[in-house]
């Protein structure tokens, strides 16, 4: 169970990344229901004010000896060419060897990487770093084009707002969709993009006026166990087909159809774990017209039968 989170600052802080793991971590959300978290900032340094990216200092209060025993040791990212603390790599490698998860956002792959802990597993960072993360490290395979990739106890994510999404992933795996919606609803973004989304678009951005398509995705959401169409869809926004394939592909980094399924899957996870509707009605609440269409679309998102995910995830077990 995710209770103990433990950031590592180490120069030069990621001043954004280790924000990232602040608000999802560090913030007390008990009044929305959200378990507390023991969340620890640590450094070989404390107390002293850490040289930052972005010119400011920031201040660890406690050892690294604090974050030993915690269930996820987090790297916000930092230097991509090192030298890292011989204490710091120890740490991680102690944390995996004694059960623990390790989670890096952006660059700090590269700590991840110089522990030895991406040796043979799949891994992200911020494209422009993922040739020379390859490059330095053969052992890993590195995947540009993720927003995020869980491989066992590491969790690697791209840049920036990605490590959101990581978190999030990870707080959703751990303790539930619910938790997970409750704080991303605090944060006001998206409570789930699927970690196979791309990093960036290399359709250009419209030049046209455009102010977004977040009313018609929510829209959507509260509406999954419709019918719904690229042509429907298009319609709706006012758009043309073809405008609106290349500007949903530019806003949101997936295309209509792929978005749609992630999120189907999101509510029949949601419906897995609250409910004891049998997957049949799962499968139709969530848009899917079958369960064996459920099955299908759910096994290759989460890697296992929605009956094998109730058993492990619902708060009751429900009947399959």
């Amino acid at each position: 169970m995710l209770r103990t989170v433990a950031v590592v600052a180490e120069e030069p802080v990621a001043t954004f990344e280790l924000g990232v793991l602040c608000e999802v971590f560090g913030v007390d959300r008990t009044d929305d229901g959200v378990p507390p978290f023991d969340f620890r900032v640590c450094s070989t340094r404390p107390g002293e004010v850490l040289r930052t990216t972005t010119g400011m200092g920031v201040v660890a209060p406690l050892p690294l000896e604090s974050a030993r025993g915690a269930d996820l040791v987090a790297i916000p990212g930092g230097a991509v060419d090192g030298p890292y603390h011989p204490a710091v790599l120890d740490l991680l490698r102690d944390t995996v060897a004694s059960g623990g998860r390790v989670l890096s956002v952006c660059s700090g792959a590269f700590q991840l990487a110089a522990a030895g802990l991406l040796d043979g597993r799949e891994c992200a960072t911020h494209w422009r770093h993922a040739a020379q993360l390859a490059a330095e490290n053969p052992g890993a395979r590195v995947d540009l084009d993720v927003l995020y990739v869980e491989d066992g106890p590491v969790l690697t994510s791209a840049g920036t707002a990605a490590g959101i999404d990581a978190c999030l992933h990870l707080v959703r795996s751990e303790l539930g969709s619910e938790v997970a919606t409750r704080i991303a609803r605090r944060m006001v973004v998206p409570p789930h993009r699927s970690g196979g989304q791309r990093q960036f678009v290399e359709t250009p951005l419209p030049t046209e006026p455009c102010e977004g398509l977040q009313e018609l995705l929510e829209w959507v959401s509260e509406r999954l166990d419709e019918e719904h169409s690229i042509p429907s869809l298009a319609r709706r926004a006012a758009l043309s087909e073809r405008t609106f394939a290349r500007r949903f592909a530019a806003e949101v980094g997936t295309t209509p159809h792929r978005w749609l399924t992630s999120q189907r899957v999101l509510r029949a996870r949601h419906l897995l774990e609250s409910t004891d509707l049998d997957v049949e009605h799962v499968a139709h609440a969530s848009g899917f017209a079958t369960a064996a269409v459920l099955r299908h679309h759910f096994q290759r998102q989460i890697g296992v039968p929605p009956v094998a995910y109730r058993r492990a995830f619902a708060h009751e077990p429900g009947v399959g």
